[in-house]
């Protein structure tokens, strides 16, 4: 089973057990992406919590596939600017 079969079937079998109303509007590659530029441009152990934080943010904004985008490009923005402004990430 290939990894993009394991996180598919992973993302399917969590968003049930979560009781996410409408598993088709996760977007994975959203979610992998900010975890990136989180670990990349402020420290390794920013991600989890970055997309935690983003989660729980467009949660409260009402949960809409705009709401988790927005709350993502938002914390996407700060982890480039932080980035820049750090020069480099911290592993």
């Amino acid at each position: 089973m290939s990894t993009d079969d394991v996180l598919a079937a992973w993302t399917t079998e969590l968003a049930e057990a979560l009781g996410l109303p409408d598993r088709s509007a996760l977007d994975v590659d959203l979610v992998l992406d900010l975890a990136r530029d989180a670990a990349h441009g402020v420290a390794r152990p920013a991600a989890p919590l970055t997309t935690f934080l983003v989660g729980y943010a467009a949660g409260l904004r009402g949960g809409t596939p705009a709401d988790v985008r927005a709350a993502a490009e938002l914390a996407t923005r700060l982890a480039a600017a932080h980035a820049d402004a750090d020069g480099s990430a911290t592993s």
